[in-house]
């Protein structure tokens, strides 16, 4: 395609397309230099930025319950006071629950993937005597880690004093942010010219309403799914059964990934116990709780918030735990989440009716912290 000539009559050194390319190219390179910037920034600074984001989703998890409190003729402060209390009680309960359960099943559960690893070493001659190895391998960092625990070990309490700091620094987040939050929006247009600062208020509330909806979606289903298949695991008479659904409550924080796992463990352990038919068993408990949860519960509980798509899900668990472990791969999923709110909002405002849309977008069901 030949060049169009400039004003100036001087020739063009490169097409149009060319040069819309080279300039989309310059700007999608200039936002992922800011984003992996941004990564890099967050997770250097984890000790921090992890009890923010912590706290940011257990204010979305407990939001609600404030304008109830303050109908009823409390003050904010003794309302978040008290939000905060009773956060802690049912945090060290459902804690102490699930670690009495799994430190009691601990030597059931590695016993069992011991002898699932011996019998699919028989079944499978070589690859089955590595399989056999990686089992023995995790069944004996289980219990390791139960008895570095238990026996109080240095390593082990640098470990509880650096989540002991974290969790009371994310408490007080909690706190402030319960108390404070409904004086974001001003302090913001205080901030900011009024057109940007409308447009930084309605993004903020998207991206925290959505959050909001997802975490307080998965944390039922979650509860769901242990619930469940903890039944069908004690009905099947499977070993370690309240260990195993502890495992089903904490993996369903982290989609797919979380499930896969858990729902392994426990089909391995059926088949160490009671063979080849107790595993078919299991398995068919394992994959149909899920599913009768992700076609019937997940449509109706998560209804009102953000859907991401399961490929979305996938890669942001898969990137999370490349970045940041563990923690990466528990807090991938809300952060797209709020993410994907922050885009729609924009697109509303770059929209036709962008101005309606924003004014809109003001007076969304949540407020931000």
């Amino acid at each position: 395609m030949p060049a169009e000539p400039p004003e100036d009559g001087r020739p063009a050194v490169l097409p149009r397309p060319v040069r819309q390319a080279a300039a989309w190219s310059a700007a999608v390179l200039l936002l992922v230099a800011v984003a992996a910037l941004l990564v890099w920034a967050l997770v250097e600074l984890q000790a921090a930025t992890v009890p923010v984001i912590v706290a940011l989703l257990g204010t979305a998890l407990l939001e609600p319950v404030m304008p109830w409190l303050v109908r009823r003729g409390m003050r904010r402060g003794a309302a978040a006071g008290l939000t905060c209390t009773v956060l802690v009680l049912a945090v060290c309960g459902v804690l102490a629950l699930l670690v009495n359960s799994l430190v009691h099943s601990a030597p059931d559960i590695a016993a069992a993937l011991t002898e699932a690893g011996r019998r699919i070493a028989d079944w499978l001659g070589p690859l089955g005597q590595k399989i056999q190895y990686a089992l023995q391998q995790s069944s004996g960092s289980g219990s390791n880690l139960v008895n570095s625990l238990a026996n109080g070990v240095l390593s082990g309490l640098g470990l509880a004093t650096q989540l002991l700091t974290g969790a009371v620094l994310t408490l007080a987040l909690v706190f402030f942010f319960l108390r404070d939050g409904h004086r974001t929006a001003d302090a913001v247009r205080s901030w900011l010219p009024p057109g940007p600062a409308e447009t930084v208020i309605a993004c903020a509330r998207q991206a925290f309403a959505a959050t909001a909806g997802f975490m307080r979606g998965t944390t039922l289903i979650a509860l769901i799914d242990a619930l469940f298949i903890t039944v069908g695991l004690v009905v099947l008479s499977v070993p370690g059964a309240a260990g195993l659904g502890a495992l089903v409550f904490m993996g369903a924080y982290i989609p797919f990934v979380g499930a896969f796992l858990s729902g392994t463990v426990a089909v391995l352990v059926a088949l160490a116990d009671g063979g080849f038919a107790k595993a078919l068993w299991v398995l068919g408990v394992v994959l149909a709780v899920p599913a009768i949860e992700g076609n019937v519960l997940q449509p109706f509980i998560q209804s009102r918030t953000v859907e991401l798509h399961p490929a979305t899900i996938m890669v942001a668990v898969v990137a999370g735990a490349g970045v940041a472990g563990i923690m990466g791969a528990l807090l991938a999923v809300p952060l797209c989440a709020a993410g994907l709110g922050v885009v729609t909002v924009l697109r509303r405002q770059a929209g036709p009716a962008g101005g309606a849309a924003a004014e809109a977008g003001d007076r969304p069901d949540g407020t931000p912290p």
